[in-house]
């Protein structure tokens, strides 16, 4: 072949090249998804897409928020065990899906030990018992004494999902003042707190980080929260263990998960950059303000976590009474 014949395919073959390195530069990064199992507008909602907006910058890649409300989270966490393990499906949950749903539902359609595997904690936090702008109660005292007074000793209570900790909350606290307390059981915080801002239903148990924000604004009000301290975003709100009602000390906790069979390192990716977001002062502040304890927990660490509060729970679930439905 003549040399100019060979110089011309030595030219096309390094256009080739560099036409296929940068047709490979130019895709674009997979976009990863969150999945959260409570409706947009709430806490874990608001966390998530507060999380969502740093952590692209970390991966490089779009992040975004896949809401499936419904069941406490069983639907989001089933939409997970059936997402493909490629690195680019994660749930971000708190402690009410992931460890106590599977004990007190018969068939939840998920099994978190062999259908997940752990990525990171990042925070723990407290729920709380609050009373509605329309309910005069200052003090949980006072709205047990509403209750008697106005409702014959007969009241409902919002929790955002049955079956959860705010529902065991509820029955005990209808013990321990002997007042007839029926759980009225939300697909989520959000709505159970717009009932609660519309005057429809005069008490509910959520999060911190659900309530916060409409207490601070003087919509509803915070009286009393679990936990064996007071919290730093609620200095003046009293614990339940300083009422007199023990036995809800242990903190609940948000982690993410990935499906099983997601590879090492695309969890270690994300784990990484989970990281280096709770690493910055601003996000750490925000996190804080919404009511968090912010905790980065490896996986070993979550696993660990996630096993511990389960057993706990178990054991509450059992000395209840109730029975898996």
């Amino acid at each position: 072949m003549p040399t100019s014949g060979r110089r011309m395919l030595l030219r096309a073959g390094v256009l080739v090249a560099l036409a296929v390195a940068g047709a490979a530069r130019a895709q674009p990064a997979r976009t990863v998804r969150v999945i959260v199992g409570f409706p947009a507008g709430g806490g874990t909602d608001a966390i998530a897409r507060l999380l969502a907006e740093h952590l692209k910058d970390e991966l490089g890649a779009p992040v975004i928020v896949e809401n499936r409300p419904g069941a406490g989270g069983q639907l989001a966490a089933q939409a997970l065990k059936a997402a493909a393990p490629d690195g680019t499906t994660f749930f971000l949950s708190h402690d009410h899906t992931i460890s106590i749903l599977p004990l007190v539902v018969k068939t939840p359609g998920f099994d978190p030990a062999r259908d997940f595997v752990p990525v990171a904690g990042f925070a723990s936090f407290v729920n709380a018992f609050a009373v509605s702008g329309a309910t005069p109660a200052a003090s949980l005292a006072e709205y047990v004494a509403w209750v008697k007074t106005n409702g014959g000793g007969k009241g409902a209570v919002g929790i955002p999902a049955p079956a959860s900790t705010p529902e065991f909350l509820v029955k005990v606290l209808g013990e321990r003042y002997r007042l007839d307390l029926v759980p009225a059981p939300y697909r989520g915080s959000a709505p159970m707190i717009g009932d609660m801002l519309g005057n429809q239903i005069a008490a509910g148990v959520g999060s911190v980080p659900d309530l916060i924000e409409q207490h601070r604004a003087g919509k509803l009000r915070v009286v009393a929260v679990l936990g064996g301290a007071r919290q730093p975003a609620l200095p003046d709100v009293p614990t339940l263990a300083e009422l007199g009602i023990p036995g809800f000390d242990d903190l609940p906790y948000y982690g993410v998960f990935a499906p099983a069979g997601t590879p090492a390192a695309a969890i270690d990716t994300f784990s990484a950059a989970l990281r280096k977001t709770l690493d910055q002062r601003s996000m750490r502040a925000r996190l804080t303000a919404m009511g968090l304890a912010v905790e980065f927990m490896p996986a070993t660490q979550l696993a660990r976590r996630e096993r511990a509060y389960a057993q706990s729970w178990a054991r509450i679930i059992k000395a209840s009474g109730f029975q898996p439905q």
